[in-house]
């Protein structure tokens, strides 16, 4: 039997993606947003997806909106430029649930060298971190020995890092592996993510304003079943404001508590600056925070309101699962996504 030539199988893989793009078009008609948005971060996850989509050059074209690129410079180039528009910076090495120990100790290297480059260049910039990258899935306690080597590093270069918040399965040993940081190995330039979509998480958010703690409050990107979270937009939007008010309390803020506000949505913006206005808040005393690619004009805008804005710079080869949750997040993605696609 003859083998299919090459010019064959791309146009079979041409055919399968434009399966999958009009398929993805017809769910988000048929049964709106919600659907959608649980398809796609099924898709983030599956093997077969990211080999079919990540092999099209065009996919790379449309990703780069998002991803600063595949290697450190880039992150470094994008990170300087953004600097100099008086925008702060969070770096994300991307990479998530490895495989092996051998992955996991590429990226704790990578890493280490990313904080000597922030500190060499003197870019306004810190760092953001998946457990699961380092390694959680595989032995929560190489994660945790690989986080207190990269808290360690940071601590020394004058910098802080970020853990960031995956799938709800992983949330306890997160903050046990932030806890253990900060109050057995003494780091406090360690902070933590919590989702506002979780059920969870106004009990988590008093326990660590009690503790003082660096929050980044997000509402999650991940596919979770309605037994753990909110499973309507607007409850997780009515969560997200309540807790950005425990957040800019008078008794978060005596304990120290630094809140970083993780979103592209102009209303939630606008509640938590009408708060901090009437409540005499100042603005060193909190973060706006938005992912690279999304909203310049808005990131731009804040700035010169007055405000700190940090943006999410992710960088690396291991985009593809980042990617595809952006494009769940915002329809707008998907059909810039799809656009391009068909053009190429």
């Amino acid at each position: 039997m003859d083998k299919p030539t090459p010019q064959a199988n791309t146009r079979s893989s041409l055919v399968v993606t434009a399966v999958i793009l009009f398929a993805l078009t017809f769910l988000l008609i048929k049964n709106g947003e919600q659907w959608l948005r649980q398809i796609l971060i099924y898709l983030s996850q599956a093997g077969w997806a990211r080999q079919l989509i990540s092999n099209r050059s065009i996919s790379w074209k449309v990703a780069s909106r998002f991803v600063a690129g595949t290697d450190r410079a880039a992150a470094i180039s994008t990170t300087k430029a953004l600097n100099d528009k008086g925008i702060l910076v969070t770096l994300d090495y991307l990479g998530e649930s490895c495989t092996s120990q051998d992955e996991a100790l590429q990226a704790r290297g990578e890493i280490l060298r990313l904080l000597e480059d922030i500190d060499q260049y003197q870019l306004k910039a810190n760092v953001s971190v998946k457990p699961t990258q380092l390694g959680l899935k595989l032995d929560p306690n190489l994660a945790r020995d690989i986080l207190t080597d990269l808290v360690e590093k940071a601590q020394t270069v004058g910098n802080f890092i970020r853990i960031d918040m995956e799938d709800h399965p992983t949330t306890d040993t997160t903050l046990g592996i932030y806890r253990h940081l900060r109050n057995n190995v003494g780091l406090d330039n360690v902070g933590v993510v919590i989702q506002s979509y979780l059920y969870r998480s106004e009990d988590d958010i008093n326990q660590l304003i009690n503790e003082g703690a660096r929050v980044r409050l997000c509402k999650g990107a991940y596919a979770e079943p309605a037994e753990v979270a909110f499973p309507r937009k607007v409850d997780v939007d009515a969560n997200y404001l309540n807790l950005s008010r425990l957040l800019l309390a008078p008794a978060a803020r005596s304990k120290g508590v630094y809140p970083a506000f993780a979103t592209h949505d102009p209303a939630m913006i606008d509640d938590i600056k009408k708060y901090i206005k009437s409540n005499n808040i100042s603005p060193d005393l909190f973060e706006f925070q938005m992912l690279y690619g999304i909203r310049r004009d808005l990131q731009e805008a804040l700035v010169k309101e007055g405000f700190r804005v940090r943006v999410y710079v992710p960088y690396g080869t291991a985009w593809y699962p980042y990617f595809v949750r952006r494009l769940a997040e915002r329809p707008a993605n998907l059909w810039f996504f799809i656009s391009n696609f068909l053009r190429a």
